[in-house]
């Protein structure tokens, strides 16, 4: 088909003096921040889902976005001209990556043999595109969530055959990655979670989740797929409270199922502030449990209570985020997807690219000023006096296991312990954060 961006050219970086709206100011893919290229250190995705599944509806109204692919016709011809534009828009936006789900690229027919095939062809159409273009796939899912059978859960379902069903889509979608060279496979439990314990079985629903896990680990390792397994936490929504609340919520369940070696998280901005965290909270606690794989990179709407996948644009925000990643190392298999749509009345088709030029300049800002404090980390020398005692003797004796706690008793009384208060500075590191921020 011909060009349907066709008055936008490939986005460059033209710096911050540019009055161009359709190039970079802050992201330079080649310039090299401790050691890394930006390319490297941000591993940029762009979605299928929101940019060409999305028709722009929502509960109150019909879709406003006037797509050819989305038009009445052979859906196999749509799903060809819808990836025919995915990868012109992949291409020109200049991100090295994109992500999917199996029914974003092909339809799922009216079976399950017609969904296998559809995908297989279409996974054929991707391969090529890939070659063509030179673009990675960063991560590839299934869509266990949308298609009225799973109203009631995927592998939380109380019938076992919509289970089966949705392992059968995970089967072919792990495969499909593990073609296209994927970096990740996620899960993401859309509406495993429960609305009323009136006719919910936890017990049960959890034991089925944690086989269904089980069962994607081992196919992992049958097929050598050598990426990561992520799972990406969600509190509430689809489902009034879903069984992946939050990362801390994951670890345990992972723990649960003797899976914490073999699954990380995919963690959402939006999906981490319904739970009631901060973005870098659960980065950080990712990191802490050695749970860190990938990020859907979002935002919401604080005067909105549900996920609005808003594109990011508080350097404020991500400069925190991107400390912690650069404090965990930066990233390995993962990378930032933008898992975020352009409003219902963003119906120009350089909307989206609009959207995805500021939330990567966004980052890309945030990751120079985490570079500076990291290079500086007055933050991290703060923290290490502030444990200090711990690298005592008392301290490593209490951690080692040296110590009962009568025996901890018996050592305060003797040494007629008086600990002292200390200023934790909040404020002052507030300050200091903000000085980078705004150099």
């Amino acid at each position: 088909m011909s060009e349907f961006f066709k008055n936008i050219n490939t986005i460059k970086f033209e710096g911050t003096e540019t009055n161009n709206s359709l190039a970079f100011r802050h992201y330079n893919p080649d310039r090299m921040i401790m050691g890394k290229s930006m390319k490297d250190h941000l591993r940029f995705a762009a979605c299928y889902w929101h940019n060409f599944c999305s028709q722009g509806a929502d509960v109150f109204g019909a879709g406003t976005y006037d797509r050819p692919w989305h038009k009445a016709g052979d859906p196999m011809a749509m799903a060809r001209m819808k990836a025919d534009v995915a990868f012109e828009f992949f291409t020109k936006l200049n991100v090295p990556f994109y992500c999917f789900h199996d029914t974003d690229v092909a339809p799922e027919g009216n079976s399950l043999k017609e969904y296998v095939n559809n995908f297989a062809e279409m996974v054929d159409v991707l391969e090529q595109k890939q070659d063509e273009t030179g673009l990675k796939l960063l991560w590839g899912t299934a869509n266990a969530f949308s298609n009225p059978r799973y109203m009631s859960g995927a592998g939380s379902n109380p019938n076992p055959e919509v289970f089966a069903y949705a392992a059968t889509q995970v089967f072919n979608a792990m495969n499909a990655t593990q073609r296209l060279g994927g970096e990740n496979y996620v899960v993401w439990g859309g509406r495993e979670g429960y609305e009323t314990l009136l006719n919910t079985d936890l017990r049960q629903e959890r034991e089925q989740l944690g086989r269904f896990m089980q069962m994607v680990v081992e196919h992992k390792h049958k097929i050598g797929f050598k990426g990561a397994i992520l799972i990406e936490p969600k509190p509430q929504e689809p489902t009034k409270h879903q069984y992946d609340y939050d990362t801390a919520t994951v670890y345990g369940f992972l723990k649960q199922f003797g899976l914490e070696n073999e699954v990380k998280v995919n963690i959402e901005a939006n999906h981490a502030t319904l739970a009631g965290h901060s973005f870098q909270h659960e980065i950080a606690m990712a990191t802490s449990l050695g749970l860190f794989g990938s990020i859907d990179a979002n935002r919401g709407d604080a005067q909105l209570g549900w996920d609005t996948d808003q594109f990011p644009n508080s350097v404020e925000e991500n400069t925190l985020v991107m400390y912690e990643i650069l404090k965990a190392g930066g990233f390995t298999t993962g990378g930032f997807n933008f898992d975020a749509h352009v409003r219902r009345p963003s119906i120009a088709s350089e909307d989206l690219f609009h959207g995805h030029i500021g939330g990567m300049d966004v980052m890309a800002l945030s990751l120079d000023r985490a570079a500076g404090m990291i290079e500086n980390d007055i933050l991290a020398n703060h923290v290490a006096k502030r444990y200090a005692g711990w690298n005592s003797d008392m301290g490593k004796r209490i951690m080692s296991g040296e110590l009962s706690l009568a025996a901890l008793a018996d050592h305060a009384v003797t040494n007629q312990l008086q600990p002292q208060s200390v200023s934790g500075q909040q404020e002052f590191l507030e300050n200091v954060v903000n000085n980078f921020i705004f150099k």
